[in-house]
């Protein structure tokens, strides 16, 4: 028997059961679906086997019983009924209103060519199109039909940049999907998907009876790899690596189910590479993610460990983008708790692993002048020279470093203090090395700016601003002082370890550091 293959990139579930490539069994959760509803719309980020998923639901549909066999639905089918089925997938560039069109009108010539209805419904726009092919798609099979729609969002994301096409392009496809709703009587089961959770009622507001399983928890391993999946399916894959190190670097992404889970792309590219890379985020393009922080004041320091309510994580408007809903419907954040405040549920957001962690805040710092490899080079050399307490060495370093950043998020919005400015430079620059890094820090009496676990040690930073330079002994003290009193240190004293308290003062006029101030404190 031959070795089973790695199904990279490969979207085609009668490719990946005829070929010999590994799979994971998804169809427990796809029963379930189909026993529980039939208008469904689900949010994944990119890459985590949204189309693959479609094409299951599709062959399922249309009775391919054989590519089922050995899989958990397949005992659960009435394989003598079979449906025809409308897949449509925006897998192009859209840039206008026209384009859609265009494909659309392909993709319905080729559904309707298929079900031996070329020359039915070859007229109109694609809407009514739509209308008509589900009509006589029913009537000559009897059966209802089955309308898939993958990455739904994309012709509106395409052009985000340009919100007037984006609202054109967003109406567009409101007309399209509306003929599903008005077409129930023809229809036995809706699937949509995307990356993005725009409203239903800017743009689903005739198709209103979807129910979203985006955070639903009985749903949330229906894409992804979980720990499971990697110890039986993967297992043969697994010789050699470390398997402590994969979970670390790439899983940890959660729709609010008991298990959190990989992404597929990174997990398939690594078995077939041997080697630890940002896979998946070396296929993304977050500039439009930077912007958006720059544009809403968004500090970078407060991307983890940042608390919101559901309406923010799902809200996606093209006028009115949340941040939130942003980085995480993208695959940014992910979501590590939740906790009920009166009527509301708030999720608390943070990074899913070490890919993503490392490589946003190097794809960061390069959006603001620091090529990828510098940055990660001047993040080690701060990272070695406070391992040595080379700390007058550390504040040159950072000195020089920082000044060579312009102060982009200093000219908009409400974030005129330059010590949150330099804290979440310096942060940025240890987490685009993988350094243990703590912004916020909690403790008993207060929260201390920065905790830096590094080399057997502890380094505890607090920043304070000096108006004038004159004033610079006075804002380091004050800081020690603050940093003794409020006992930042405490927490880490069973650590065992040598604790530093190191501030750092910032000047108001000249935009710059000024000084250092060392004290051990265990």
């Amino acid at each position: 028997m031959t070795h089973q293959r790695l199904p990279i990139s490969i979207q085609d579930f009668e490719m990946i059961r005829n070929g010999n490539f590994y799979y994971v069994d998804k169809t427990p959760l796809i029963r379930r679906l189909v026993e529980n509803g039939n208008h469904y719309f689900l949010s994944r980020p990119r890459r985590f086997g949204k189309s693959l998923l479609v094409d299951t639901i599709g062959a399922l549909f249309a009775g391919q019983e054989t590519l089922f066999k050995g899989l958990d639905i397949h005992q659960h089918w009435d394989w003598s009924v079979t449906h025809p089925v409308v897949r449509i997938s925006f897998d192009r560039k859209y840039d206008l209103p026209e384009d859609i069109e265009q494909n659309l009108n392909n993709q319905l010539d080729l559904i309707a060519h298929s079900a031996g209805l070329k020359c039915v419904c070859n007229k109109g726009a694609a809407p009514e199109r739509l209308q008509c092919l589900l009509y006589h798609l029913h009537y000559k099979t009897g059966q209802r039909v089955a309308v898939l729609v993958d990455e739904y969002d994309k012709p509106i994301l395409d052009v985000i940049r340009d919100p007037e096409q984006a609202r054109a392009n967003r109406e567009y496809l409101c007309s399209f999907y509306g003929i599903i709703k008005g077409s129930a009587k023809y229809v036995c089961f809706v699937f949509i998907t995307g990356v993005s959770m725009f409203s239903k009622i800017s743009l689903f507001s005739d198709l209103n009876n979807l129910k979203d399983i985006s955070l639903d928890p009985r749903f949330a391993t229906i894409c992804g790899y979980t720990d499971t999946d990697l110890d039986t399916v993967f297992a043969p894959k697994l010789k050699s690596l470390d398997r402590n190190e994969i979970r670390t670097w790439y899983n940890g992404y959660s729709w609010l189910g008991e298990e959190r889970v990989y992404n597929p792309f990174d997990v398939l590219l690594l078995f077939d590479e041997r080697k630890f890379k940002p896979y998946w985020f070396r296929t993304g393009s977050p500039r439009f993610l930077f912007e958006t922080m720059q544009g809403k004041s968004v500090n970078p320091l407060e991307l983890e460990g940042r608390w919101t309510d559901e309406t923010l994580v799902s809200k996606f408007e093209i006028n009115d983008i949340e941040v939130e809903a942003l980085l995480f419907q993208t695959g940014y954040l992910t979501i590590v708790d939740e906790r009920s405040d009166g009527f509301d549920t708030l999720y608390k957001l943070d990074y899913p692993n070490q890919e993503v962690q490392i490589s946003l805040n190097r794809g960061l710092l390069q959006y603001l002048g620091k090529p990828m490899k510098e940055a990660a080079n001047e993040g080690r050399d701060l990272c070695a020279l406070l391992t040595t307490n080379d700390f007058e060495g550390f504040m040159e370093t950072l000195k020089a470093y920082l000044a060579s950043i312009p102060y982009q998020w200093h000219t908009t919005g409400n974030l005129p203090r330059y010590e949150a400015w330099y804290a979440s430079l310096l942060h940025m620059s240890f987490r685009a090395i993988g350094v243990d890094v703590r912004s916020e820090d909690p403790s008993s009496h207060g929260r201390a700016d920065m905790v830096v676990l590094t080399g057997g040690q502890v380094f505890i930073f607090e920043f304070k601003m000096s108006e004038t330079a004159d004033k610079t002994e006075a804002a380091l003290e004050t800081a020690i002082a603050q940093m003794r009193e409020r006992g930042y240190n405490e927490k880490y004293q069973d650590r065992k370890e040598p604790i530093h308290l190191i501030a750092i003062a910032c000047g108001c006029e000249d935009r710059t550091l000024l000084d250092i101030r060392v004290e051990s404190a265990g």
